[in-house]
């Protein structure tokens, strides 16, 4: 399963589809041009516990990489990833 994006100029999310279904997703905002607020995290019920919720956090620390961005985390999930991953929190504002 591929981690998607869908991105414009005020808002985007990373999400995954399965059997063309939409079974994780990850909702993102930008206060500014430089930096990105996560807001909602959200894996189908039947989808828990199986890393999706990492693999959406992947995806978007490696975009805020790439386009030299910063992260604010709002969202409970991806506070709490980047409180347990080290490797992640070079992003945070």
């Amino acid at each position: 399963m591929d981690v998607l994006q869908q991105n414009n100029e005020i808002k985007g999310r990373f999400y995954i589809m399965h059997e063309g279904a939409e079974i994780a997703t990850m909702h993102y905002n930008y206060p500014a041009a430089n930096k990105i607020i996560i807001d909602h995290t959200e894996v189908a019920e039947a989808y828990e516990g199986k890393g999706l919720g990492k693999q959406l956090l992947q995806a978007l620390v490696a975009y805020a990489r790439k386009q030299k961005i910063t992260v604010i985390p709002l969202c409970p999930f991806a506070k709490g990833m980047f409180d347990r991953i080290e490797a992640f929190r070079d992003v945070l504002v």
